[in-house]
C-alpha cells in the first residue's frame, strides 16, 4: 500500500488498512476461492459455521498461513500483492471520499491486469465495504417499491428449509441460523441464511440484486 501511495498519513493509512485485511473483504476472498467448502464439519454445524463471515475469513487467513509454511514468503507475495492491489485502489478511492476530497484517477494499470479486470474487481471491493443489503435497499428506494422481509429459525421451524435434517436441527439449537425470504411488492425475489439476521439478509439481498439484473 504504502508502494502505491507513498504520501499517505497515518490516519487514512489505518483505515485503508481496515477495508483491505477487514472480515468483510477476507471472507469475499475467501469464497471467491472456495474455502469454506474444504473444511471437514459435523453436519450439525456445517450450515452455521460456513455462513459465518468471520469463519470464511478465517480460513482465508490460514490457507496463507499454510501457504507460507509450505512455500515461503516469497510464494505468499507473489499470489497476494496482484490480489490485493485492486482492494488497495478501491479503498483509497473509498478513505478519500470520507476525507471530503476530490476523487483522483487510479495509478497505472499493472501490466499484469487490463483495465476491465482491475475495474471489476474494485467494484467487487466496493461491494465489500457497502454490502449487498445496503445496495438492494437503495434501487428499491429509487423505485418507490415495497419491500418485506419473512424470517424463519430452522430450530423452530422444521419446514422453513427441506435440507435441513434433524440432526443439523439439533446442533443448531446452539449455533442457530436464521433464515429470511425477501418479498418485493409481494413477489419473491430471494432467499437468505446465515448465522444472524443481518447476514440472513445480506445473503438475501445478492439473490434479489441478480434477479433485478444487477450482477455483483
Amino acid at each position: 500500500m504504502l508502494e502505491m501511495y507513498p504520501g499517505l498519513r497515518v490516519g487514512p493509512s489505518t483505515k485503508i488498512r481496515a477495508l483491505i485485511v477487514g472480515n468483510t473483504t477476507l471472507a469475499e476472498i475467501s469464497l471467491r476461492y472456495k474455502l469454506p467448502d474444504r473444511l471437514r464439519l459435523h453436519p450439525a454445524q456445517a450450515i452455521t459455521l460456513r455462513a459465518s463471515t468471520h469463519i470464511q475469513a478465517d480460513v482465508f487467513e490460514s490457507f496463507v498461513g499454510g501457504l507460507y509454511l509450505d512455500q515461503g514468503l516469497e510464494a505468499v507475495r507473489d499470489w497476494l500483492y496482484p490480489l490485493f492491489r485492486p482492494y488497495a485502489k478501491s479503498a483509497y478511492l473509498i478513505v478519500r471520499q470520507q476525507h471530503g476530497l476530490p476523487v483522483l484517477p487510479t495509478p497505472a494499470s499493472s501490466p499484469c491486469s487490463s483495465p476491465t479486470e482491475e475495474s471489476e474487481a474494485i467494484g467487487l471491493a466496493m461491494m465489500t465495504t457497502t454490502g449487498h443489503l445496503a445496495l438492494f435497499n437503495q434501487h428499491l428506494q429509487k423505485s418507490n417499491r415495497s419491500v418485506e422481509w419473512k424470517y424463519s429459525d430452522p430450530s423452530k421451524d422444521g419446514d422453513s428449509d427441506q435440507n435441513v435434517s434433524p440432526e443439523m436441527t439439533k446442533g443448531m439449537k446452539t449455533t442457530p441460523v436464521w433464515c429470511v425470504k425477501v418479498l418485493v411488492d409481494g413477489e419473491v425475489y430471494g432467499n437468505g441464511r446465515g448465522s444472524n439476521k443481518k447476514a440472513a439478509r445480506n445473503e438475501a439481498a445478492k439473490v434479489g440484486l441478480e434477479k433485478m439484473g444487477i450482477h455483483v
